[in-house]
């Protein structure tokens, strides 16, 4: 199976007017001093390692004296906005333990970890450079997926809250040597999210780009997969790009569909997510059609990336419905609109992967 991966780095888009004033209507804006060029300011650092002593390309950030007093008091007030609606009565009894910052990436995040003294439990957020894809697919991520969390827009900064998870690649490395009905479950979970993806055309969920939820049940676990990234929301001119079915790293998951699940059964399993979709966009209708509007006249890619994507999908959906779309935020919409048609298709077929 061929591995999609981005025909270049990102580009980042400026946050227009409008998608402004819905940040701003909807209470997803802050004014904080502290911006994310304020946290480059950093005299050292060191590389992080994981529990087995491997680099995890993070780099721990040092500041001076001043500095840290100054970053930490705001960075406290950040996440009091973030847990508690800004009530500073938590500020008290939380200290800043660790700043973390990663060197790969569009956004190249910093990671900050985060302590309540009374009970040593710890808790992480991020602070990023804003970027328009990132926050429309932060917002459709929880208009239009079974996913709930807070993010911010703190002027030229963007804030979000840390989802919990494990890694896809770590998941996928020692979490599948599980009995038959787990691995039906995680195949079944991965169908969904595939599903997830396409619909509102997030991309490149390639294995470390997401995180899998475990819970357990009364019989086996439930699974849930999250997307932890969302730089490439619509900006990708190639189909595959927004299907993780594509990307090898997920393989191992996609033999798990292969050995136990017939193309009915993941027909049915799609049909679900579909639906469920559906039923969601019904009861956020006025804020996506809000949404929508802004993100149709914004530009969020190239010209020629949004040709070919309107190319491949009228390929794809046997629909003339998106030749007319002049922009990314047009084509997504299109794609929900044949979703609510019942028009949107789409297909596993495990024996062209395999």
């Amino acid at each position: 199976m061929r591995g999609e991966i981005p025909s270049k780095k990102k580009i980042a888009f400026p946050i227009s007017d409008g998608l402004q004033q819905y940040l701003d209507k909807y209470n997803r804006k802050i004014d904080i001093p502290l911006q994310y060029s304020d946290l480059l300011r950093h005299q050292e650092s060191i590389p992080l390692l994981d529990l087995d002593g491997d680099d995890t390309l993070w780099r721990t950030v040092f500041y001076s004296a001043q500095d840290h007093t100054e970053i930490s008091k705001y960075l406290k007030l950040i996440y009091a906005y973030l847990k508690t609606d800004g009530d500073v009565e938590v500020l008290e009894h939380l200290s800043i333990d660790r700043i973390d910052f990663c060197t790969f990436g569009n956004t190249q995040p910093f990671r900050i970890r985060i302590i309540n003294r009374l009970n040593d439990n710890y808790d992480h957020f991020y602070i990023k450079k804003s970027d328009a894809s990132r926050v429309y697919g932060l917002e459709l991520e929880n208009l239009v997926s079974p996913n709930r969390f807070n993010y911010f827009l703190n002027r030229e900064t963007l804030i979000e809250e840390h989802i919990a998870g494990i890694p896809g690649d770590e998941f996928i490395k020692h979490n599948l040597n599980v009995n038959a009905f787990n691995q039906i479950r995680i195949a079944k979970e991965f169908i969904k999210f595939n599903e997830r993806c396409f619909v509102r055309l997030l991309g490149d969920m390639r294995s470390y780009n997401y995180v899998v939820d475990v819970t357990p049940d009364i019989e086996g676990s439930q699974f849930r997969l999250r997307a932890i990234d969302f730089d490439q929301q619509s900006y990708e001119g190639r189909k595959s790009f927004y299907l993780p079915q594509y990307f090898k790293d997920n393989n191992p998951i996609i033999f798990l569909g292969i050995n136990h699940m017939s193309p009915k059964t993941v027909e049915q399993y799609q049909f679900e997510e579909r639906s469920l979709i559906a039923r969601r966009v019904k009861t956020t209708r006025r804020k996506l059609r809000e949404l929508f509007r802004i993100m149709v006249v914004d530009k969020l890619s190239s010209d020629a990336k949004i040709e070919q994507l309107k190319e491949e999908l009228t390929a794809h959906h046997r629909t003339k419905a998106f030749l007319s779309c002049d922009s990314m935020g047009e084509i997504v919409r299109t794609n929900f609109i044949l979703l609510l048609q019942k028009d949107f298709k789409q297909s596993i077929d495990f024996s062209k992967i395999a």
